[in-house]
């Protein structure tokens, strides 16, 4: 089964036709489930709100949720041991690690460069 952890930046690239949006949709289509942490609803929603647009919750319909049921510290300081992110990139990439025993089962896609960069240094497909 194909797995892939999603970045808001992805969802947020396909709403509002960026570049490649098409080519990203169809990447995504591969996998067999696509997770997030429920702070991408958030984040897309802000865009939303951002851009004065009204939301479609089609997008969340992709996406199966990871919700922790404890603090992710461990995780954090793993992410945070490869290089710097701000708070959202880092919570993603910290759920991302709740999930598996080890990165390399799941895909972590994104298009935020630096995001890439440690989730690649974690050993995560992207």
């Amino acid at each position: 089964m194909r797995v892939a952890y999603v970045d808001t930046s992805c969802l947020v690239a396909i709403a509002f036709g960026e570049p490649n949006a098409s080519v990203l949709a169809r990447k995504l289509e591969g996998f067999d489930e696509l997770v997030s942490s429920n702070l991408l609803g958030a984040e897309l929603w802000a865009s939303f709100a951002r851009e004065e647009v009204g939301p479609d919750a089609r997008l969340l319909s992709w996406i199966s949720w990871v919700l922790p049921d404890r603090p992710l510290s461990q995780e954090i300081g793993q992410a945070l041991a490869v290089g710097y992110l701000g708070g959202p990139d880092l919570w993603h990439l910290a759920c991302a690690l709740y999930l598996v025993e080890t990165p390399r089962e799941i895909s972590f896609i994104t298009l935020d460069d630096r995001q890439r960069s440690v989730a690649e240094g974690l050993g995560f497909p992207t």
